[in-house]
């Protein structure tokens, strides 16, 4: 049973030094009360909140738990996906992102989406992803201070899915003004509830708005890019409705953005706090792709993930009821010294393999290797053409936001 002196968990509420370093308050969990019951007190149903390895992984492959609030609690009516109902766009855009898809739709579009994610189509984008990063290194160079989120970190993630999109580079910063308000619709960032929800759902409205434009303009037209690809298919007969089509476009372009740009933050001031790990990156560089899958465990850019149990279960001390809800924090999981040992040392020797950064089971990220390549590239921009990121002072401002975890600026006075 968990120790009585141990509070409820909850993803909200943090203050910003357990924010900036949460597995202290992790390891407490994980070694008192690996799987945490906090009841509702409500007609809600009651949250477990997951922290050991094994149990995670449980949670993210059991056809026991799956996405959809709706299935799990057998009412047609009820919401499928968190979102009031008053937010009638933002609820319709987010209903058709991937992430909260089960099958046969999920098997379905991702089935469509799979190809253009493969190994050897993002092998053939890395000179392009390589030019991207080159060109906001140059723009770098003559900033002092350098916020290295908002100049490098964030751009870069949505200027390569934005060519894959075939969204102009100009619409970059409006894309991610956008990404980020949908991001207040979040419950675990404390600008969430009633201001959020107007704030995603304007954002909302404006993706709709282009995407549904971009959607017309491609009919009968063959562009090249992944865009075209998904009007195509609805053309030639696939289950694709418009909707799905913009809830897809806006569901890579955020889900890439956020977490590529959390990666690239924390991995430089993992770095920066081990600078004989970073003197050993930049001498070795064939150490960079086992370095991306050591850096994404140590201190992983999404830390928590939220599942539905769709029958009567059990995880570690609990009975689990149909209709609960499951978070899975990966961010704990990835600390576990059951799976890894020393999980506190930041070792880019070590074997990572089955972190849970990219999650596991059917929603393993669909662009895991996109992202692995946008990680390398980017890391290895910034060793080879920054020689003082291990120097000189930073100031960091990390989100209140223990979902999507890394700081919204980074400050660095490259000196």
């Amino acid at each position: 049973m968990p120790s009585p002196t141990l509070p409820r968990f909850d993803l909200q509420g943090w203050d910003s030094k357990d924010i900036a370093h949460p597995y202290p308050v992790y390891r407490r969990y994980r070694e008192s009360a690996p799987v945490h019951r906090r009841p509702s007190g409500t007609d809600r149903p009651d949250t477990f909140y997951v922290f050991s390895y094994d149990d995670c992984v449980r949670v993210l492959t059991s056809r026991l738990f799956g996405r959809s609030a709706r299935v799990a609690s057998g009412d047609a009516s009820a919401a499928s996906v968190p979102i009031p109902a008053e937010y009638r766009v933002l609820r319709t855009l987010v209903e058709n992102w991937l992430v909260f898809l089960d099958p046969p739709r999920h098997t379905r579009l991702r089935s469509l989406l799979t190809a253009e994610f493969s190994p050897s189509v993002v092998a053939g984008l890395r000179p392009r992803v390589t030019r991207i990063a080159q060109n906001l290194l140059e723009r770098l160079g003559s900033r002092q201070p350098t916020d290295l989120v908002e100049a490098f970190a964030a751009p870069f993630p949505i200027l390569v899915i934005s060519e894959l999109l075939g969204i102009p580079p100009e619409h970059q910063s409006w894309l991610r003004a956008n990404a980020v308000a949908l991001q207040e619709a979040s419950s675990s960032r404390a600008g969430g509830g009633a201001d959020g929800y107007v704030r995603a759902q304007a954002a909302a409205r404006e993706f709709a708005r282009y995407f549904r434009r971009e959607v017309e303009r491609r009919s009968g037209e063959d562009r090249g890019d992944l865009l075209t690809l998904l009007v195509r298919a609805r053309e030639s007969g696939a289950p694709l409705s418009v909707d799905g089509i913009v809830g897809t476009c806006v569901h890579l372009l955020t889900a890439g953005h956020e977490t590529t740009t959390n990666f690239l933050a924390k991995a430089v001031l993992s770095l920066r706090a081990h600078p004989r790990v970073l003197d050993e990156l930049r001498a070795r560089p064939e150490l960079t792709p086992g370095a991306v899958e050591e850096l994404m465990r140590y201190d992983s850019p999404v830390h928590a993930v939220t599942r539905w149990a769709y029958e009567d279960t059990r995880l570690g001390e609990h009975e689990v009821p149909r209709g609960s809800r499951v978070v899975a924090l990966l961010g704990s999981a990835n600390r576990d010294p059951a799976r890894f040992a020393h999980p506190d040392v930041l070792d880019v020797h070590r074997s990572a393999d089955r972190h849970v950064g990219f999650g596991l089971g059917i929603h393993y990220c669909l662009g895991a290797t996109l992202a692995r390549a946008e990680a390398e590239i980017g890391l290895r921009t910034l060793l080879d053409g920054v020689p003082g990121l291990s120097r000189g002072g930073q100031q960091v401002d990390y989100a209140d936001d223990m979902v999507f975890h890394g700081p919204r600026r980074l400050v660095l006075s490259l000196a």
